[in-house]
């Protein structure tokens, strides 16, 4: 599968430990970085995972900030991204099997890095269960109700 990774200064060390976890697992994985604990702007680092997405040049993205609130906005306003700020495995899993959640958005300052890992495998290894969910999913998309 192919993953795209993006984090800010907060995400740095998580960013590291996922993608080596997921490289371990097979996984090719495009690192938008950034490599540094220097303060950046999570919009440089999280839109190239969202277009990777977008473009369906990666099958899932991985997105990493302290709160995780910036960076899910951010990648949820392309088309067809459906980024969800997960805490827990749980959610990790509905995200996915009940949203068809395509990226993850992760707060590195709210879990630790053993939970964020095991939010990134349930991620990655959970399939959308369609069915009822799909009528739902369908009905994300912005349309204009006049």
């Amino acid at each position: 599968m192919k993953i795209s990774i993006g984090n800010d200064h907060a995400g740095t060390g998580y960013k590291e430990m996922i993608k080596e976890k997921l490289e371990s697992m097979g996984h090719t994985v495009t690192n938008y970085g950034t490599n540094s604990e220097d303060s950046v702007d999570y919009p440089d680092f999280v839109h190239p995972v969202a277009e990777d997405v977008e473009n369906k040049k990666a099958d899932l993205g991985i997105i990493i900030c302290g709160s995780g609130n910036g960076a899910n906005m951010t990648a949820n306003k392309h088309q067809g991204v459906r980024s969800a700020l997960c805490w827990n495995v749980e959610i990790a899993k509905l995200a996915r099997e009940h949203n068809d959640a395509n990226i993850i958005s992760i707060p590195s300052r709210f879990v630790a890095e053993n939970l964020a890992t095991e939010m990134v495998e349930t991620f990655v290894n959970t399939d959308f269960e369609g069915g009822r969910h799909q009528r739902r999913v369908d009905k994300i998309p912005a349309k204009k109700y006049c």
